[in-house]
C-alpha cells in the first residue's frame, strides 16, 4: 500500500542507485538543487511604456552531498576510485538518488546525468569511541531531472 492522497514523504528513507542498480542506503543528502540562468531584458510596449520579460536560460550543472556509512559496497566504492583517479570514461555514471514510501516503494526520484565523485571526507577516528564510521561523498552532475 502506497502513500494516500494528502500523505507526504518522510526523509528516512532514501537510497542512491548507479545506473539503475540500487547500491547503498545513505544517511544523509543535501545541497540537492535544479537552478537555470534568467534572461532579463527591457522593450518599449505599444503605448510607450517601459517593459520588463524575464525568460529561462540556460540550466547548471549542480553538485550534491551524501553521507554514507562507511561499507565495503563494491560499486560504490569503485564508483568513488575512479573519479579520484580521473577515469572519466567510466567514472561518469547516470545516479539517482531515490526517496522512498514506508513499504520501501520508490516514489520520487532525482537522477543525476553524468555524475561523478568529485571529493570525499570521512570522519575522524578516536581510540575507544563506539561511533559508526562515515564517508562525505560530494557529487557533480551535469543535469538533473526530477519525477
Amino acid at each position: 500500500m502506497s502513500l494516500q492522497p494528502g500523505d507526504a514523504l518522510t526523509s528516512h528513507n532514501f537510497g542512491l542507485q548507479i545506473d539503475g542498480v540500487l547500491v547503498e542506503y545513505l544517511q544523509e543528502v543535501s545541497g540537492l538543487s535544479l537552478e537555470q540562468d534568467v534572461i532579463e531584458f527591457q522593450q518599449v510596449s505599444a503605448q510607450g511604456k517601459p517593459v520588463t520579460k524575464k525568460l529561462p536560460g540556460v540550466k547548471k550543472a549542480g553538485t550534491c552531498t551524501v553521507v554514507r556509512g562507511m561499507t565495503q559496497s563494491a560499486a560504490f566504492n569503485q564508483w568513488i576510485t575512479e573519479s579520484i583517479n580521473g577515469l572519466m570514461s567510466t567514472a561518469r555514471k547516470n545516479a539517482t538518488i531515490l526517496v522512498m514510501d514506508y513499504t520501501n516503494a520508490p516514489v520520487k526520484r532525482y537522477n543525476m546525468r553524468n555524475a561523478w565523485c568529485s571529493k570525499i571526507d570521512t570522519s575522524s577516528v578516536k581510540a575507544g569511541e563506539a561511533a559508526g564510521l562515515l564517508e562525505t561523498v560530494t557529487i557533480t552532475f551535469e543535469e538533473l531531472v526530477i519525477e
